[in-house]
């Protein structure tokens, strides 16, 4: 494992410190002299009294070490970070080949490229106080409500402005604060895009999309970080554009409601508590499960869950019985061969008078397709790809749904590709929604359904 390049200049990360709290303290008093700006010019503003403020240090530290002008803008670009961005972090989160950011730690941060490279970075902080507190400023600018990092409240979980995940513990780990950052690389990706990479042929492209006008109620399943979420936004875009449905996320990551294409998007996001209790409740706190029971009388065609991990999954399950079809979400699994047991175990999770007899019978009733995302990480490098694609048939032996391997891995390829047809039943309303049927005769064939 070796470290990243260092910067080209050597930053005082002290000097940093100081100038920022000068400046937002000019800030703080031009404010109350009723001088404030607002958005692009208050940042222009506060560009303009960081390099004063920088030359001004510059000038004062010459006689002992002299500042090049390429160290001068250096320091005001940290400083702007500090105060706008993600501070020492944001260098970072501006390198797009950066998948994942693991911080143990204020010294100890590894960058994971995606493609096999885990490499070891300079710090974000000089103590973990100091990180700790540059979390609490991404809470505070998140815009995503009143959340707290401290002593009562250990755990965080975030959005950053680009549409990063922020998942942050201390307290519970030791003297350390660890903090793991989730990429979004493959962001504006549609199904030709997934195809380009690799992720589907050209035959499962054309099914996924076909099964979505088709109105098909589909389960995108995969391990941590297998790509669920950006196969999930590229079927959004099979959405018709006028379409009135709804997204339902722990934090924003699907942005249909952004992609420019959807104009009828209803996004609902979930809301942490602020800490506190009333009641016997977490005061200021709204689940997936309240937004699933609100968003069903919303008069929306289909409803999407970004994520479902918890008792949602049984409003979730309802919806796909009682709606026209079409819904949409992802769940962790490790394998197709364990998501119906790991929907019965989120059923029981749930308590209340559900069973695992009541979710193996929603699942034959409601689900239609699962698709499963498999992660290759051998030959230095990650492949993320559909692996299979169930169709749902309905009841089976002792009680569990009955199911179809349309797509499935064959013997010198592991990605999906054409294994058996779908039913009648289904196969008519592909055919109705534009699927050429005949791609089901390259059974086996991923080079030749892909064209290549």
């Amino acid at each position: 494992m070796r470290s990243a390049a260092l910067p080209q200049v050597q930053i005082d990360y002290g000097a940093a410190r100081e100038i920022k709290k000068r400046v937002s303290e000019q800030m703080l008093a031009e404010y109350k002299a009723g001088r404030a700006l607002s958005g692009a010019a208050s940042e222009q503003r506060a560009r303009a009294l960081i390099n004063e403020a920088v030359t001004v240090w510059a000038d004062a530290a010459q006689a002992d070490r002299p500042v090049s002008r390429q160290g001068e803008q250096a320091l005001a670009t940290v400083v702007f970070d500090m105060l706008f961005r993600a501070g020492r972090l944001q260098r970072y989160l501006d390198d797009t080949a950066v998948e994942n950011i693991f911080i143990n730690g204020h010294d100890e941060v590894h960058l994971d490229y995606g493609d096999g490279r885990v490499v070891r970075a300079d710090p974000v902080a000089d103590s973990d106080e100091e990180l700790r507190e540059l979390v609490r400023d991404l809470a505070r600018t998140s815009g995503q409500g009143e959340r707290t990092f401290s002593t009562g409240s250990p755990l965080l979980a975030l959005r950053l402005a680009d549409g990063s995940r922020l998942q942050a513990m201390t307290e519970v780990t030791g003297e350390r604060t660890y903090v793991t950052i989730r990429r979004h690389r493959v962001q504006h990706a549609d199904l030709t895009e997934m195809a380009r990479l690799g992720a589907v042929s050209a035959a499962l492209q054309d099914f996924l999309a076909a099964s979505v006008r088709a109105e098909r109620n589909m389960m995108i399943v995969g391990e941590q970080n297998s790509g669920k979420t950006s196969l999930l936004r590229a079927l959004l875009k099979e959405i018709p554009a006028e379409e009135r449905f709804g997204t339902l996320e722990t934090e924003f990551e699907l942005w249909a409601h952004k992609n420019g294409y959807h104009r009828q998007v209803v996004p609902m996001e979930a809301r942490e508590s602020n800490g506190e209790r009333v009641d016997g409740r977490a005061a200021g706190e709204i689940t997936l499960l309240e937004l699933m029971q609100r968003a069903l009388r919303m008069s929306l065609t289909r409803i999407v869950v970004g994520e479902v991990r918890g008792p949602e999954i049984t409003a979730m399950m309802q919806a796909l019985t009682n709606g026209r079809g079409g819904n949409l979400c992802t769940m962790h699994a490790s394998s197709p061969h364990v998501v119906f047991d790991r929907i019965a175990e989120l059923y029981l999770l749930a308590q209340g008078n559900f069973s695992e007899q009541l979710a193996y019978r929603q699942i034959a009733n409601g689900l239609h397709l699962v698709v499963f995302l498999s992660v290759d990480r051998s030959a230095g490098r990650t492949r993320r790809y559909v692996s299979h694609v169930w169709e749902i048939t309905g009841v089976g032996e002792g009680g569990r749904p009955a199911y179809n391997e349309l797509f499935g891995p064959a013997r010198d390829e592991a990605r999906a590709v054409p294994r058996t047809p779908p039913s009648p039943a289904l196969a008519q309303r592909l055919e109705e929604s534009g699927f050429d049927m005949s791609l089901f005769r390259q059974v086996g064939a991923w080079r030749s359904a892909v064209g290549a």
